[in-house]
């Protein structure tokens, strides 16, 4: 019980420390204090607040490792408080230097809400983990996609098959932006294998990703427009936007179209048709 009551302080002085303004919540209202209430904390980390009340009391002895992780994130613990988080509560850190996989809350929430907008979301290395059913239903059924299928680098650089095309000029920028994340993903995860293997195959495979590698090139993600070539619904356009989840390297890609328009009628017509075919066989 000793560890519990340690890690309860700890949170309580992570919690106090916290101002609404670094965590991103509204801090509207009279506050007794600077730092996070309970139900914010609870409400960033995804937890109910009577299970942060017990954690923080000592009374909740064994908190999983991806309810430490969501904690660590809300709580913007450093490298090693997160690494001391982990530690009073008996639980093994996730392998340093490896890419995170968990869904910050705030996304989960925003996939949940959402709608008219097709959603994916990518982790450090651009691999498809989480969407929403309009984001299969535009793009097509992605739980058939395998292991790197569900990169968007390799499916960009191998020229695997799309319903969605850009411009020349906006594929150029695209690549180079895709090539500046997974630079700045090896460097902040360099024992990750998996992303150390997408690289080495990315080289092997793609001519123009070894140029864009080794010119040390810079891209920075841009709206833009992009063409859908739909099976069902025909062909428009759409607005593409990659959004980053603060204090995470998660991106959100998002697509939508203006409210009253005709892609916006389209992508409603495949909120309803899902990913079904509606045409005979």
């Amino acid at each position: 019980m000793s560890g519990s009551r340690e890690l309860g302080r700890a949170l309580r002085g992570w919690r106090d420390r916290t101002t609404p303004q670094a965590a991103g919540v509204p801090a509207g209202g009279v506050r007794r204090a600077a730092g996070l209430r309970r139900e914010e904390l609870a409400q960033l980390a995804g937890l109910s607040v009577d299970y942060v009340v017990r954690l923080e009391q000592g009374r909740a002895t064994s908190p999983s490792v991806q309810v430490l992780s969501a904690l660590a994130r809300a709580l913007r613990l450093s490298t090693a408080e997160r690494e001391h988080l982990f530690v009073l509560a008996g639980q093994t850190a996730p392998g340093a230097g490896r890419i995170p996989v968990d869904l910050p809350p705030g996304v989960r929430r925003l996939m949940d809400q959402l709608e008219g907008v097709a959603l994916t979301v990518c982790d450090a290395a651009w691999n498809m983990i989480e969407w929403n059913p309009l984001a299969a239903a535009l793009i097509g059924d992605l739980s058939m996609f395998r292991g790197r299928e569900r990169n968007v680098a390799w499916r960009e650089f191998t020229g695997m098959p799309s319903r969605i095309r850009c411009s020349p000029e906006h594929n150029a920028l695209f690549r180079a932006t895709l090539v500046t994340d997974l630079r700045a993903a090896t460097a902040r995860y360099p024992a990750d294998p998996g992303l150390r293997d997408l690289v080495a195959g990315l080289r092997s495979a793609s001519p123009d990703f070894v140029r864009l590698w080794d010119s040390g090139v810079v891209g920075v993600h841009e709206s833009n427009s992009k063409t859908v070539h739909h099976p069902e619904v025909g062909m428009f356009m759409v607005d593409c936007d990659v959004l980053t989840a603060p204090g995470s390297d998660v991106k959100m890609v998002a697509y939508s179209a203006p409210v009253g328009s005709d892609a916006a009628d389209r992508l409603k017509l495949l909120t309803v048709i899902g990913t079904q075919s509606l045409t005979p066989s």
